[in-house]
């Protein structure tokens, strides 16, 4: 596998890291049955994405070091997930997010291109 290939797995995998989320979040209710959520589909599907990014991300790192591929990984992941729980759900950033956002954003370029 090529480096450009096990890039791309990461890339993936943190899509599927945020679909995780999300499907968690779909599947959370406030004071909800902790058994009842177990069995929601929502859960399992957010199981299964986060299943899936392990795998992508297990793979990638036959030519990645891990130094730098779960930074890039859980960077990617963040912004990926605040994208789009913010148009999804409607969750609002703020500037200090937004500001928080871009240093990620940089943190993400200087680790990949180290």
């Amino acid at each position: 596998m090529t480096n450009s290939i096990a890039w791309l797995l990461i890339l993936l995998a943190a899509v599927n890291s945020t679909l995780g989320n999300l499907f968690l979040k779909k599947s959370s209710t406030p004071g909800g049955d902790l058994i009842a959520m177990v069995f929601n589909p929502y859960f399992i599907a957010g199981l299964a994405f986060y299943g899936i990014n392990v795998l992508l991300f297990a793979k990638a790192l036959e030519v990645l070091p891990v130094s730098m591929a779960y930074p890039v990984l859980a960077g990617v992941g963040f912004l990926f997930l605040v994208f789009a729980s913010s148009v999804l759900l409607g969750e609002m950033v703020g500037l200090y997010q937004g500001l928080g956002i871009l240093l990620i954003l940089a943190g993400v370029i200087l680790l990949a291109k180290g």
